[in-house]
């Protein structure tokens, strides 16, 4: 084990080697050269172990640090270069929403200048005009785009989005339109930066699939060269010659991660040609059809719930949180290119696991805890071809 020394046990190691090599007893005062210098070196020796500890770590991508890390007048983050060095990039940024509103024009003069700068009284986010438009018509279009945020942010990510009807205004009274404008469609989804941690996992599950021309794992990963798509499944399908690519998308796009067809056109698009415009990923002889993931519902119920009545609403919330997380965490595995332990089960023993652990952190117990799919009762249920599963109804009982 590669422990660091404290600076006081190696100053006394130092004075003590000192001592046994003058062959003389060190005086003991305070301000003694030898003691005072003992301390000076053990304190520049801690520093080399640290230093060397940390960059021990970065060999290791489950330790390497993601913060801009200064080396001999170099900036680096040493995760970000694992990601490079390993084929998967850097870290998926923050994507400003882009949205498309119906300006009300009550004098048709003149236009609506690039710039102008929007609220949403709901969420403080603040919208700015991309370019200017023309007031030549009693309603016209613009698109705008989130660029500020109530938190000091530039509006990246997913608190930018906004739904067909809902209303924005224009932060100052502007010259021939209504203040109040009205969002009718979105010309691109905000999304939240990628986690450390999911980039962590990508770089892991790159290493473990290595390209190999058209094999399972190159379909994974051309797939996702696409942003804002967190999971491929590719399989050989009944048809000879064909893959199917099953498509699974953040949750800020659809909250069930079911990849909408403009998503499943670019899936399809990047695995058939570079962004050069050359052929080099799917193999001649192959034909592609991308597909949405589906969402099983799976009921629980718990029978014999016995925790206090005072603390009971808390636990059947966390419940909930923990079937849900269980629940949300299994996937399809896929033979030779996904890594043991396999996750596409969802059994009763397990799912009892889980709650019983959160009801004994109660104090409590629990009879049986039962699983439905369609009304049919299940002990075990394995998920099937680009399936994942998500919390249907739920009884605590």
């Amino acid at each position: 084990m590669i422990t660091a020394p404290t600076t006081q046990n190696l100053a006394e190691t130092i004075e003590a080697q000192i001592g046994s090599a003058l062959g003389q007893t060190i005086p003991a005062f305070a301000k003694a050269f030898i003691p005072v210098l003992s301390i000076v070196l053990a304190g520049a020796i801690v520093i080399i172990y640290k230093y060397a500890g940390f960059i021990f770590l970065q060999l290791f991508v489950a330790h390497a640090t993601n913060e801009p890390t200064t080396i001999n007048g170099k900036v680096v983050r040493p995760l970000t270069e694992w990601g490079r060095l390993i084929g998967v990039g850097d870290p998926t940024p923050a994507l400003q929403a882009q949205l498309l509103i119906n300006v009300l024009v009550t004098n048709q003069v003149g236009e609506l200048a690039g710039g102008a700068q929007l609220l949403n009284p709901d969420t403080q986010v603040l919208y700015t005009v991309v370019s200017a438009v023309p007031l030549n018509a009693a309603e016209v279009a613009a698109t705008v785009r989130a660029s500020g945020s109530p938190n000091g942010g530039d509006g990246s990510g997913i608190i930018g989005n906004m739904n067909p009807g809902e209303e924005l205004e224009f932060t100052n009274p502007l010259p021939n339109v209504s203040r109040v404008t009205t969002v009718t469609s979105t010309v691109a989804q905000g999304a939240d930066a990628e986690s450390i941690d999911a980039y962590r996992s990508k770089i892991f599950r790159r290493s473990q699939a290595k390209p190999q021309g058209g094999a399972y794992a190159d379909y994974r990963i051309w797939g996702k060269d696409v942003s804002g798509v967190v999971e491929i499944f590719p399989y050989a399908a009944d048809t000879p010659g064909v893959v199917d690519v099953y498509v699974e998308v953040e949750t800020s796009i659809e909250i069930d991660g079911i990849a909408p067809p403009g998503y499943l056109t670019a899936v399809y698009d990047v695995i058939q040609l570079n962004v050069d415009g050359t052929a080099s990923r799917r193999p001649i002889g192959a034909a592609v059809e991308t597909k949405p993931i589906t969402r099983t519902p799976i009921d629980v119920f718990v029978r014999g719930l016995n925790v206090d009545v005072s603390v009971r609403p808390q636990a059947e919330d966390d419940m909930t949180d923990a079937i849900e997380e269980h629940l949300l965490s299994r996937r399809p595995f896929i033979e030779g290119l996904d890594a043991l332990p396999r996750e596409d089960r969802v059994t009763v023993a397990e799912l009892g696991g889980v709650v019983s652990t959160v009801v004994a952190a109660y104090g409590g117990t629990v009879t049986v805890v039962e699983l439905e799919i369609s009304g049919a009762p299940q002990t075990a249920y394995t998920l099937g071809k680009g399936e994942k599963v998500k919390l249907g109804l739920k009884d605590f009982g």
